[in-house]
Protein backbone atom coordinates (compact mmCIF):
# COMPACT_ATOMS: atom_id res chain seq x y z
CA UNK A 1 0.00 0.00 0.00
CA UNK A 2 0.97 3.92 -1.23
CA UNK A 3 0.66 5.98 1.47
CA UNK A 4 0.77 10.35 0.90
CA UNK A 5 -0.26 13.32 3.03
CA UNK A 6 -1.96 14.08 0.22
CA UNK A 7 -2.99 12.27 -3.09
CA UNK A 8 -3.73 14.00 -6.29
CA UNK A 9 -5.84 12.61 -8.61
CA UNK A 10 -5.18 14.36 -12.12
CA UNK A 11 -2.18 16.43 -13.78
CA UNK A 12 -3.90 19.77 -15.17
CA UNK A 13 -3.03 23.45 -14.25
CA UNK A 14 -5.42 22.86 -11.04
CA UNK A 15 -3.63 19.67 -9.47
CA UNK A 16 -0.16 21.17 -10.52
CA UNK A 17 -0.50 24.01 -8.87
CA UNK A 18 -1.62 22.45 -5.39
CA UNK A 19 0.98 19.61 -5.34
CA UNK A 20 3.81 22.69 -5.74
CA UNK A 21 2.22 24.40 -2.96
CA UNK A 22 1.84 21.53 -0.59
CA UNK A 23 5.23 19.89 -1.58
CA UNK A 24 7.36 21.80 0.63
CA UNK A 25 5.16 20.40 3.59
CA UNK A 26 4.01 17.13 2.81
CA UNK A 27 4.24 13.70 0.70
CA UNK A 28 1.80 14.55 -2.25
CA UNK A 29 0.97 12.00 -4.70
CA UNK A 30 -0.36 12.93 -8.32
CA UNK A 31 -2.08 9.91 -10.19
CA UNK A 32 -2.57 10.88 -13.96
CA UNK A 33 -3.86 8.55 -16.90
CA UNK A 34 -1.13 9.03 -19.42
CA UNK A 35 1.46 11.33 -19.50
CA UNK A 36 2.19 14.38 -16.76
CA UNK A 37 0.87 16.99 -19.55
CA UNK A 38 -2.07 15.38 -21.64
CA UNK A 39 -4.71 16.93 -20.07
CA UNK A 40 -6.97 19.51 -21.18
CA UNK A 41 -4.93 22.73 -19.10
CA UNK A 42 -1.77 22.32 -22.13
CA UNK A 43 -4.93 22.78 -24.73
CA UNK A 44 -5.79 25.62 -23.80
CA UNK A 45 -5.04 28.27 -26.62
CA UNK A 46 -6.47 31.85 -24.74
CA UNK A 47 -5.12 32.58 -21.50
CA UNK A 48 -6.21 33.63 -17.83
CA UNK A 49 -8.60 36.26 -16.90
CA UNK A 50 -7.84 38.70 -14.29
CA UNK A 51 -7.88 42.07 -13.89
CA UNK A 52 -3.93 43.50 -14.24
CA UNK A 53 -4.54 46.84 -16.17
CA UNK A 54 -5.32 49.93 -14.03
CA UNK A 55 -8.16 50.82 -16.68
CA UNK A 56 -10.01 47.52 -15.77
CA UNK A 57 -12.12 46.93 -12.12
CA UNK A 58 -12.59 43.95 -10.39
CA UNK A 59 -15.85 45.52 -10.69
CA UNK A 60 -16.50 45.03 -14.08
CA UNK A 61 -14.52 41.72 -14.47
CA UNK A 62 -17.46 40.17 -11.94
CA UNK A 63 -19.92 41.95 -14.35
CA UNK A 64 -19.01 40.45 -17.37
CA UNK A 65 -18.48 37.08 -15.96
CA UNK A 66 -22.33 37.42 -14.41
CA UNK A 67 -23.52 38.66 -17.96
CA UNK A 68 -21.66 35.47 -19.74
CA UNK A 69 -23.35 33.02 -16.77
CA UNK A 70 -26.69 34.20 -17.61
CA UNK A 71 -27.84 35.33 -14.36
CA UNK A 72 -26.38 31.82 -12.51
CA UNK A 73 -23.18 32.76 -11.21
CA UNK A 74 -22.89 32.57 -7.57
CA UNK A 75 -21.84 35.94 -5.90
CA UNK A 76 -19.88 35.42 -3.40
CA UNK A 77 -18.00 32.64 -5.54
CA UNK A 78 -17.45 35.25 -8.30
CA UNK A 79 -16.04 37.92 -6.17
CA UNK A 80 -13.76 35.61 -4.25
CA UNK A 81 -12.10 34.27 -7.53
CA UNK A 82 -11.99 37.70 -9.33
CA UNK A 83 -10.41 39.13 -6.29
CA UNK A 84 -7.48 36.93 -6.30
CA UNK A 85 -7.12 36.93 -10.01
CA UNK A 86 -3.71 39.11 -9.88
CA UNK A 87 -2.44 37.05 -7.23
CA UNK A 88 -3.14 33.76 -8.70
CA UNK A 89 -1.39 35.32 -11.71
CA UNK A 90 1.86 36.82 -9.86
CA UNK A 91 2.36 33.27 -8.98
CA UNK A 92 2.79 32.02 -12.04
CA UNK A 93 5.09 34.49 -13.23
CA UNK A 94 7.25 33.71 -10.35
CA UNK A 95 7.29 30.32 -11.21
CA UNK A 96 8.37 31.23 -14.70
CA UNK A 97 5.68 31.34 -16.63
CA UNK A 98 6.85 33.26 -19.84
CA UNK A 99 4.02 35.12 -20.53
CA UNK A 100 3.97 37.47 -23.97
CA UNK A 101 5.44 41.58 -23.25
CA UNK A 102 3.85 44.35 -24.94
CA UNK A 103 5.02 44.85 -28.81
CA UNK A 104 6.67 47.91 -27.37
CA UNK A 105 9.28 46.16 -25.70
CA UNK A 106 8.67 47.40 -22.60
CA UNK A 107 8.66 45.07 -18.98
CA UNK A 108 4.68 44.88 -19.44
CA UNK A 109 2.71 41.99 -19.76
CA UNK A 110 0.38 42.15 -23.27
CA UNK A 111 -2.86 41.94 -22.24
CA UNK A 112 -6.08 40.55 -24.90
CA UNK A 113 -9.53 40.55 -25.09
CA UNK A 114 -11.99 38.08 -25.94
CA UNK A 115 -15.66 37.61 -26.35
CA UNK A 116 -17.75 38.76 -23.58
CA UNK A 117 -15.01 40.86 -21.64
CA UNK A 118 -15.69 44.73 -21.54
CA UNK A 119 -11.39 45.15 -20.89
CA UNK A 120 -8.37 43.76 -22.12
CA UNK A 121 -7.46 41.58 -19.08
CA UNK A 122 -6.00 38.19 -20.73
CA UNK A 123 -2.74 37.76 -19.97
CA UNK A 124 -1.27 34.74 -22.29
CA UNK A 125 1.43 32.84 -23.92
CA UNK A 126 1.48 33.63 -27.52
CA UNK A 127 -1.32 30.89 -28.13
CA UNK A 128 -0.33 28.35 -26.18
CA UNK A 129 -0.65 29.81 -22.88
CA UNK A 130 -1.79 26.35 -21.18
CA UNK A 131 1.19 24.91 -23.13
CA UNK A 132 3.60 27.17 -21.76
CA UNK A 133 1.99 26.88 -17.79
CA UNK A 134 2.27 23.00 -17.81
CA UNK A 135 5.86 22.80 -19.20
CA UNK A 136 6.79 25.38 -16.45
CA UNK A 137 5.03 23.65 -13.64
CA UNK A 138 5.91 20.19 -14.61
CA UNK A 139 8.91 20.60 -14.42
CA UNK A 140 8.85 21.75 -10.84
CA UNK A 141 6.93 19.17 -9.47
CA UNK A 142 9.04 16.49 -11.56
CA UNK A 143 12.37 17.98 -9.52
CA UNK A 144 10.51 18.25 -6.06
CA UNK A 145 11.95 15.73 -3.85
CA UNK A 146 8.24 15.16 -2.06
CA UNK A 147 6.32 14.49 -4.71
CA UNK A 148 5.39 11.09 -6.61
CA UNK A 149 4.14 11.54 -9.72
CA UNK A 150 2.35 8.51 -11.44
CA UNK A 151 2.00 8.16 -14.62
CA UNK A 152 -0.18 5.58 -17.11
CA UNK A 153 -2.37 4.77 -13.50
CA UNK A 154 -6.53 5.54 -13.63
CA UNK A 155 -8.48 5.68 -10.55
CA UNK A 156 -10.85 2.71 -10.09
CA UNK A 157 -12.79 4.23 -7.19
CA UNK A 158 -12.24 6.02 -3.91
CA UNK A 159 -12.18 4.15 -0.37
CA UNK A 160 -14.01 5.61 1.76
CA UNK A 161 -14.96 4.91 5.76
CA UNK A 162 -18.54 3.91 4.85
CA UNK A 163 -17.34 1.25 1.87
CA UNK A 164 -15.10 -0.47 4.44
CA UNK A 165 -17.37 -0.49 7.53
CA UNK A 166 -16.80 2.36 9.41
CA UNK A 167 -19.21 4.85 10.65
CA UNK A 168 -17.82 8.23 9.49
CA UNK A 169 -18.03 8.68 5.96
CA UNK A 170 -14.89 10.26 4.94
CA UNK A 171 -12.26 9.90 2.25
CA UNK A 172 -9.45 7.82 2.70
CA UNK A 173 -7.74 7.16 -0.57
CA UNK A 174 -8.58 5.19 -3.65
CA UNK A 175 -7.79 2.31 -5.70
CA UNK A 176 -5.90 2.75 -8.76
CA UNK A 177 -5.02 0.64 -11.27
CA UNK A 178 -1.49 0.71 -12.92
CA UNK A 179 -2.77 0.66 -16.81
CA UNK A 180 0.95 -0.68 -18.15
CA UNK A 181 0.87 -3.85 -15.54
CA UNK A 182 -2.66 -4.64 -14.78
CA UNK A 183 -2.24 -4.20 -11.33
CA UNK A 184 -4.34 -2.48 -8.99
CA UNK A 185 -2.63 -0.43 -6.14
CA UNK A 186 -4.11 0.50 -3.04
CA UNK A 187 -3.42 4.44 -2.08
CA UNK A 188 -4.25 5.76 1.45
CA UNK A 189 -4.30 9.46 2.09
CA UNK A 190 -5.07 11.89 4.47
CA UNK A 191 -6.69 13.91 1.55
CA UNK A 192 -7.59 12.82 -1.78
CA UNK A 193 -8.52 15.77 -4.36
CA UNK A 194 -10.03 14.99 -7.46
CA UNK A 195 -8.85 16.95 -10.51
CA UNK A 196 -9.41 15.03 -13.31
CA UNK A 197 -10.91 17.44 -15.56
CA UNK A 198 -14.80 17.75 -17.62
CA UNK A 199 -16.07 15.31 -19.86
CA UNK A 200 -15.89 15.75 -23.14
CA UNK A 201 -15.14 12.80 -24.25
CA UNK A 202 -19.06 12.04 -23.67
CA UNK A 203 -19.90 13.36 -26.89
CA UNK A 204 -19.09 12.69 -30.46
CA UNK A 205 -17.05 15.43 -31.65
CA UNK A 206 -15.46 17.53 -28.66
CA UNK A 207 -12.39 19.56 -28.34
CA UNK A 208 -10.88 18.30 -25.24
CA UNK A 209 -8.09 15.52 -24.80
CA UNK A 210 -8.98 12.02 -24.98
CA UNK A 211 -8.40 12.01 -20.86
CA UNK A 212 -11.37 13.90 -20.56
CA UNK A 213 -14.16 11.05 -19.40
CA UNK A 214 -15.53 12.83 -16.17
CA UNK A 215 -13.81 10.03 -13.85
CA UNK A 216 -13.44 12.36 -11.20
CA UNK A 217 -17.13 13.95 -11.36
CA UNK A 218 -18.49 10.26 -11.48
CA UNK A 219 -16.07 8.60 -8.52
CA UNK A 220 -17.32 11.88 -6.49
CA UNK A 221 -20.99 11.18 -7.27
CA UNK A 222 -20.50 7.10 -6.31
CA UNK A 223 -18.99 8.01 -3.03
CA UNK A 224 -22.04 10.10 -2.06
CA UNK A 225 -20.95 13.63 -3.71
CA UNK A 226 -23.55 16.03 -4.96
CA UNK A 227 -23.63 17.71 -8.39
CA UNK A 228 -24.77 20.62 -10.01
CA UNK A 229 -25.25 22.29 -13.16
CA UNK A 230 -24.71 19.48 -15.27
CA UNK A 231 -26.76 20.21 -17.91
CA UNK A 232 -24.62 23.24 -18.91
CA UNK A 233 -22.43 21.76 -21.48
CA UNK A 234 -19.90 24.20 -23.28
CA UNK A 235 -20.01 24.06 -27.20
CA UNK A 236 -17.50 25.61 -29.42
CA UNK A 237 -19.19 26.14 -33.12
CA UNK A 238 -16.30 24.85 -35.40
CA UNK A 239 -14.18 22.11 -34.33
CA UNK A 240 -12.85 20.38 -37.86
CA UNK A 241 -14.35 17.39 -38.97
CA UNK A 242 -12.25 14.80 -40.30
CA UNK A 243 -11.39 11.26 -39.35
CA UNK A 244 -7.85 12.28 -38.88
CA UNK A 245 -8.32 15.23 -36.69
CA UNK A 246 -8.61 14.83 -33.16
CA UNK A 247 -9.97 17.86 -31.37
CA UNK A 248 -8.79 20.66 -34.05
CA UNK A 249 -10.53 23.89 -33.65
CA UNK A 250 -10.89 26.37 -36.47
CA UNK A 251 -10.61 30.06 -34.94
CA UNK A 252 -13.71 31.84 -34.54
CA UNK A 253 -10.75 34.47 -36.13
CA UNK A 254 -11.37 32.65 -39.53
CA UNK A 255 -15.35 34.05 -39.81
CA UNK A 256 -13.98 37.16 -38.28
CA UNK A 257 -11.83 38.01 -41.31
CA UNK A 258 -14.97 36.84 -43.53
CA UNK A 259 -15.05 32.96 -43.64
CA UNK A 260 -18.56 32.21 -44.63
CA UNK A 261 -20.77 28.66 -42.82
CA UNK A 262 -21.99 26.84 -46.18
CA UNK A 263 -24.27 23.62 -46.72
CA UNK A 264 -23.15 20.52 -48.93
CA UNK A 265 -24.35 22.49 -52.03
CA UNK A 266 -22.42 26.10 -51.26
CA UNK A 267 -25.53 27.62 -50.09
CA UNK A 268 -25.27 30.34 -47.13
CA UNK A 269 -27.23 29.51 -43.81
CA UNK A 270 -26.54 31.90 -41.31
CA UNK A 271 -28.43 35.18 -42.34
CA UNK A 272 -31.53 32.49 -41.65
CA UNK A 273 -31.09 32.13 -37.82
CA UNK A 274 -29.26 35.22 -37.12
CA UNK A 275 -28.95 38.81 -38.51
CA UNK A 276 -25.31 39.09 -37.73
CA UNK A 277 -24.82 35.64 -39.90
CA UNK A 278 -20.93 34.19 -39.46
CA UNK A 279 -20.34 36.72 -36.81
CA UNK A 280 -23.29 36.17 -34.31
CA UNK A 281 -22.33 35.07 -30.60
CA UNK A 282 -21.07 31.54 -30.40
CA UNK A 283 -23.56 29.56 -29.04
CA UNK A 284 -26.13 30.75 -31.70
CA UNK A 285 -23.50 29.91 -34.04
CA UNK A 286 -23.85 26.69 -32.74
CA UNK A 287 -27.36 26.57 -32.60
CA UNK A 288 -27.89 26.98 -36.26
CA UNK A 289 -24.89 24.56 -37.51
CA UNK A 290 -26.66 22.24 -35.20
CA UNK A 291 -30.56 22.94 -36.43
CA UNK A 292 -28.79 22.57 -40.15
CA UNK A 293 -27.05 19.21 -39.48
CA UNK A 294 -30.16 17.98 -38.12
CA UNK A 295 -32.87 18.82 -40.17
CA UNK A 296 -31.05 17.42 -43.48
CA UNK A 297 -29.39 14.77 -42.09
CA UNK A 298 -25.87 15.73 -42.69
CA UNK A 299 -22.42 14.85 -41.16
CA UNK A 300 -20.77 18.56 -41.48
CA UNK A 301 -21.35 22.02 -42.79
CA UNK A 302 -18.25 24.16 -44.69
CA UNK A 303 -16.52 27.26 -43.38
CA UNK A 304 -15.07 28.52 -46.62
CA UNK A 305 -12.90 31.50 -46.55
CA UNK A 306 -11.07 30.99 -49.93
CA UNK A 307 -12.30 34.00 -51.76
CA UNK A 308 -9.06 35.29 -49.24
CA UNK A 309 -5.80 35.54 -50.99
CA UNK A 310 -3.27 32.18 -50.35
CA UNK A 311 -0.80 34.94 -48.93
CA UNK A 312 -3.56 36.23 -46.52
CA UNK A 313 -4.34 32.92 -45.67
CA UNK A 314 -1.07 32.19 -44.55
CA UNK A 315 -0.20 34.99 -42.93
CA UNK A 316 -2.62 35.32 -40.63
CA UNK A 317 -3.70 31.57 -39.96
CA UNK A 318 -0.63 29.55 -40.20
CA UNK A 319 -1.40 26.96 -37.88
CA UNK A 320 -4.93 26.21 -39.49
CA UNK A 321 -3.24 26.44 -43.43
CA UNK A 322 -0.38 24.11 -42.35
CA UNK A 323 -2.84 21.44 -40.61
CA UNK A 324 -5.82 21.35 -43.08
CA UNK A 325 -3.33 21.02 -45.73
CA UNK A 326 -1.69 18.01 -43.99
CA UNK A 327 -5.13 16.51 -43.97
CA UNK A 328 -5.37 17.06 -48.09
CA UNK A 329 -7.52 20.71 -47.64
CA UNK A 330 -6.16 23.44 -48.73
CA UNK A 331 -8.14 26.36 -47.51
CA UNK A 332 -7.15 28.94 -50.44
CA UNK A 333 -9.53 26.64 -52.59
CA UNK A 334 -11.48 24.47 -50.48
CA UNK A 335 -14.00 25.16 -47.73
CA UNK A 336 -12.99 23.61 -44.11
CA UNK A 337 -15.57 20.70 -43.03
CA UNK A 338 -16.64 21.64 -39.66
CA UNK A 339 -18.95 20.70 -36.99
CA UNK A 340 -19.87 21.92 -33.34
CA UNK A 341 -17.91 20.26 -30.51
CA UNK A 342 -18.33 20.19 -26.82
CA UNK A 343 -16.01 22.47 -25.25
CA UNK A 344 -16.35 22.68 -21.76
CA UNK A 345 -17.98 21.22 -18.29
CA UNK A 346 -19.77 24.09 -16.70
CA UNK A 347 -20.83 21.95 -13.92
CA UNK A 348 -19.65 19.33 -11.02
CA UNK A 349 -19.02 18.15 -7.53
CA UNK A 350 -20.07 20.90 -6.02
CA UNK A 351 -17.39 22.71 -3.25
CA UNK A 352 -17.25 25.59 -1.09
CA UNK A 353 -14.57 28.30 -0.78
CA UNK A 354 -11.90 25.97 0.52
CA UNK A 355 -12.48 23.31 -2.30
CA UNK A 356 -14.50 20.74 -0.25
CA UNK A 357 -17.17 18.72 -1.04
CA UNK A 358 -19.69 17.04 0.63
CA UNK A 359 -17.11 13.90 1.74
CA UNK A 360 -14.84 14.53 4.51
CA UNK A 361 -11.03 15.22 3.58
CA UNK A 362 -12.31 15.23 -0.47
CA UNK A 363 -11.20 18.12 -2.37
CA UNK A 364 -12.24 18.56 -5.70
CA UNK A 365 -10.57 21.67 -7.73
CA UNK A 366 -10.54 22.96 -11.77
CA UNK A 367 -13.34 21.71 -14.18
CA UNK A 368 -14.57 18.65 -11.90
CA UNK A 369 -15.63 20.80 -9.54
CA UNK A 370 -18.72 22.76 -9.54
CA UNK A 371 -17.68 25.96 -7.20
CA UNK A 372 -20.55 28.57 -8.75
CA UNK A 373 -18.70 30.56 -11.06
CA UNK A 374 -19.45 29.77 -14.21
CA UNK A 375 -23.12 29.56 -13.98
CA UNK A 376 -25.16 29.05 -16.89
CA UNK A 377 -22.08 29.64 -19.55
CA UNK A 378 -18.32 30.20 -18.82
CA UNK A 379 -17.11 33.74 -19.87
CA UNK A 380 -13.51 33.11 -22.07
CA UNK A 381 -10.50 32.56 -19.93
CA UNK A 382 -11.78 32.29 -16.74
CA UNK A 383 -11.53 28.49 -16.30
CA UNK A 384 -7.62 28.61 -15.55
CA UNK A 385 -8.00 31.53 -13.45
CA UNK A 386 -10.83 29.33 -11.71
CA UNK A 387 -7.90 26.24 -11.57
CA UNK A 388 -4.92 28.62 -9.65
CA UNK A 389 -7.37 30.06 -6.96
CA UNK A 390 -9.43 27.26 -5.98
CA UNK A 391 -6.01 24.95 -6.05
CA UNK A 392 -4.40 27.71 -3.71
CA UNK A 393 -7.98 27.75 -1.58
CA UNK A 394 -7.55 23.53 -0.99
CA UNK A 395 -3.90 24.36 -0.42
CA UNK A 396 -4.54 26.31 2.99
CA UNK A 397 -7.41 24.41 3.93
CA UNK A 398 -5.37 21.38 3.72
CA UNK A 399 -2.11 22.66 5.38
CA UNK A 400 -4.43 23.89 8.41
CA UNK A 401 -5.45 20.58 9.20
CA UNK A 402 -4.35 17.79 11.53
CA UNK A 403 -2.75 14.67 10.07
CA UNK A 404 -5.46 11.73 10.53
CA UNK A 405 -3.59 8.57 12.12
CA UNK A 406 -2.38 6.07 9.44
CA UNK A 407 -5.21 2.84 8.63
CA UNK A 408 -4.17 -0.19 6.72
CA UNK A 409 -6.89 -0.41 3.69
CA UNK A 410 -8.67 -3.50 2.08
CA UNK A 411 -6.52 -4.40 -0.60
CA UNK A 412 -8.33 -4.96 -4.35
CA UNK A 413 -10.19 -7.82 -4.34
CA UNK A 414 -10.06 -10.11 -7.46
CA UNK A 415 -10.90 -12.98 -7.01
CA UNK A 416 -13.82 -13.10 -8.40
CA UNK A 417 -13.19 -12.10 -11.39
CA UNK A 418 -11.39 -13.27 -14.95
CA UNK A 419 -10.26 -11.96 -18.15
CA UNK A 420 -12.81 -10.29 -20.47
CA UNK A 421 -14.20 -12.74 -23.30
CA UNK A 422 -15.00 -10.26 -25.73
CA UNK A 423 -13.38 -6.01 -25.47
CA UNK A 424 -16.28 -5.41 -28.34
CA UNK A 425 -18.31 -4.88 -26.06
CA UNK A 426 -16.81 -1.77 -24.48
CA UNK A 427 -15.86 -0.16 -27.72
CA UNK A 428 -19.57 -1.02 -29.30
CA UNK A 429 -21.14 1.04 -26.24
CA UNK A 430 -18.33 3.73 -26.15
CA UNK A 431 -19.70 4.21 -29.60
CA UNK A 432 -23.58 4.19 -29.25
CA UNK A 433 -23.18 6.26 -25.73
CA UNK A 434 -21.38 9.16 -27.58
CA UNK A 435 -23.53 9.23 -30.82
CA UNK A 436 -26.81 9.13 -28.87
CA UNK A 437 -25.30 11.77 -26.64
CA UNK A 438 -24.38 13.87 -29.36
CA UNK A 439 -27.94 13.19 -31.06
CA UNK A 440 -30.18 13.94 -28.16
CA UNK A 441 -28.46 15.69 -25.30
CA UNK A 442 -26.77 18.13 -27.56
CA UNK A 443 -26.43 21.87 -28.33
CA UNK A 444 -30.62 22.13 -29.04
CA UNK A 445 -32.58 19.94 -26.32
CA UNK A 446 -35.75 18.51 -26.00
CA UNK A 447 -37.78 16.82 -23.55
CA UNK A 448 -38.48 13.56 -25.73
CA UNK A 449 -34.84 13.20 -26.93
CA UNK A 450 -33.67 13.47 -23.74
CA UNK A 451 -35.88 10.72 -22.28
CA UNK A 452 -34.99 8.95 -25.33
CA UNK A 453 -30.99 9.37 -24.16
CA UNK A 454 -32.13 8.47 -20.24
CA UNK A 455 -33.86 4.93 -21.52
CA UNK A 456 -30.62 3.56 -23.65
CA UNK A 457 -28.18 5.20 -20.80
CA UNK A 458 -29.98 2.69 -18.39
CA UNK A 459 -29.61 -0.16 -20.25
CA UNK A 460 -25.72 0.70 -20.94
CA UNK A 461 -25.31 1.27 -16.93
CA UNK A 462 -26.83 -2.11 -16.54
CA UNK A 463 -24.65 -3.64 -19.02
CA UNK A 464 -21.45 -1.70 -17.72
CA UNK A 465 -21.99 -2.70 -14.47
CA UNK A 466 -22.45 -6.41 -15.00
CA UNK A 467 -19.23 -5.99 -17.06
CA UNK A 468 -17.42 -4.39 -14.46
CA UNK A 469 -18.55 -7.11 -11.72
CA UNK A 470 -17.42 -10.03 -13.48
CA UNK A 471 -14.19 -9.06 -15.05
CA UNK A 472 -10.70 -7.47 -14.91
CA UNK A 473 -10.57 -3.58 -14.90
CA UNK A 474 -9.44 -2.04 -17.96
CA UNK A 475 -8.66 1.71 -18.28
CA UNK A 476 -11.45 1.17 -21.64
CA UNK A 477 -13.71 -0.37 -19.08
CA UNK A 478 -13.23 2.05 -16.43
CA UNK A 479 -13.18 5.58 -18.37
CA UNK A 480 -16.62 3.55 -19.88
CA UNK A 481 -18.02 3.49 -16.76
CA UNK A 482 -17.79 6.93 -15.34
CA UNK A 483 -18.54 8.39 -18.90
CA UNK A 484 -22.28 6.67 -18.80
CA UNK A 485 -22.16 7.67 -14.84
CA UNK A 486 -21.29 11.41 -16.23
CA UNK A 487 -24.28 11.25 -19.30
CA UNK A 488 -26.70 10.37 -16.88
CA UNK A 489 -26.25 12.88 -14.42
CA UNK A 490 -26.07 15.47 -17.28
CA UNK A 491 -29.81 14.00 -18.68
CA UNK A 492 -31.11 14.16 -15.55
CA UNK A 493 -30.03 18.00 -14.73
CA UNK A 494 -31.29 19.11 -17.95
CA UNK A 495 -34.58 16.95 -17.70
CA UNK A 496 -34.91 18.84 -14.39
CA UNK A 497 -34.43 22.40 -15.79
CA UNK A 498 -37.93 23.51 -17.70
CA UNK A 499 -36.61 26.73 -18.91
CA UNK A 500 -33.99 27.95 -21.64
CA UNK A 501 -30.72 29.49 -19.76
CA UNK A 502 -27.48 30.13 -21.24
CA UNK A 503 -25.99 27.07 -22.85
CA UNK A 504 -28.76 25.04 -21.90
CA UNK A 505 -31.80 25.52 -24.82
CA UNK A 506 -34.70 23.32 -24.75
CA UNK A 507 -37.05 23.70 -27.93
CA UNK A 508 -40.28 22.68 -24.80
CA UNK A 509 -39.34 25.03 -22.89
CA UNK A 510 -37.63 28.17 -24.96
CA UNK A 511 -38.50 30.84 -22.19
CA UNK A 512 -35.83 31.92 -19.55
CA UNK A 513 -37.71 32.17 -15.87
CA UNK A 514 -37.26 35.16 -13.55
CA UNK A 515 -35.70 33.48 -10.84
CA UNK A 516 -32.35 31.55 -11.71
CA UNK A 517 -31.92 28.67 -9.55
CA UNK A 518 -28.86 26.28 -9.59
CA UNK A 519 -29.90 22.61 -10.50
CA UNK A 520 -28.51 20.17 -7.37
CA UNK A 521 -28.18 16.36 -7.71
CA UNK A 522 -27.89 14.67 -4.64
CA UNK A 523 -26.95 10.33 -4.60
CA UNK A 524 -28.49 10.00 -1.64
CA UNK A 525 -31.96 11.14 -2.95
Amino acid sequence: MLRFDTLIIGSGLAGLSLALKLADHQKVGIVTKKNLLDGASAWAQGGIAAVLSPEDSLEEHIKDTQTAGGGLCDPVTTRFVVERGAAAVNWLIAQGVPFSKDENGGSDYHLTREGGHSHRRIIHAADATGKAVQQTLSEKVLSHPNVTVLEHHIAVDLITGKKIGLSEQSCLGAYVLDSSSGDVRTISADNTVLATGGAGKVYLYTTNPDTATGDGIAMGWRAGCRVSNMEFMQFHPTCLYHPHAKSFLISEAVRGEGGLLKLPDGTRFMPWHDERAELAPRDIVARAIDYEMKKRGIDCVYLDISHQPESFLREHFPTIYTRCLDLGINISKQPIPVVPAMHFTCGGLMTDLTSRTDIKDLYAIGETASTGLHGANRLASNSLLECLVFADAAAKDILGKSTNAARTLPVWDESRVTDADELVVISHNWDELRRFMWDYVGIVRTTKRLQRAQHRIRLLHEEINEYYRNFHVTSDLLELRNLVQTADLVVQSALARHESRGLHFSKDYPLTLSEAKPTILDPAA
